[in-house]
């Protein structure tokens, strides 16, 4: 099984199933291993903390909470949609490959 996810720490991104479809945000972490990622402002869980030094409050703490990268699509920062991600060789003979938008052919 391959453990790539087609997005990266810091992009922008939008659900594209599931209760939070359609809310966009940036990726805050990728666990490529289970194929997960937190996405800023969705899959909000509510966690019960428990106050661990004196003076820290305890209580109920709203946090996101991971969820499949293939539930989320990458926003192309040109055209604004989401779209599916491409790869393209890089110029002049570089091993390293660009992303780009396969709606509109930029480049992330």
């Amino acid at each position: 099984m391959s453990n790539k996810v087609h997005v990266k720490t810091g992009d922008e991104v939008i659900v594209i199933n599931g209760k939070y479809r359609g809310h966009k945000g940036k990726v805050l972490q990728v666990a490529p291993a289970e194929g997960k990622v937190i996405v800023e402002g969705a899959n909000i869980v509510t966690k019960h903390v428990k106050p661990r030094k004196m003076g820290e409050p305890g209580g109920l703490i709203k946090a996101e909470s991971a969820l499949y990268a293939d539930k989320v699509q990458l926003v192309c920062p040109k055209c604004g949609r989401a779209t599916r991600v491409g790869h393209a060789a890089k110029a002049n003979g570089q091993k390293d490959k660009k992303r780009i938008c396969k709606k509109c052919n930029a480049e992330f």
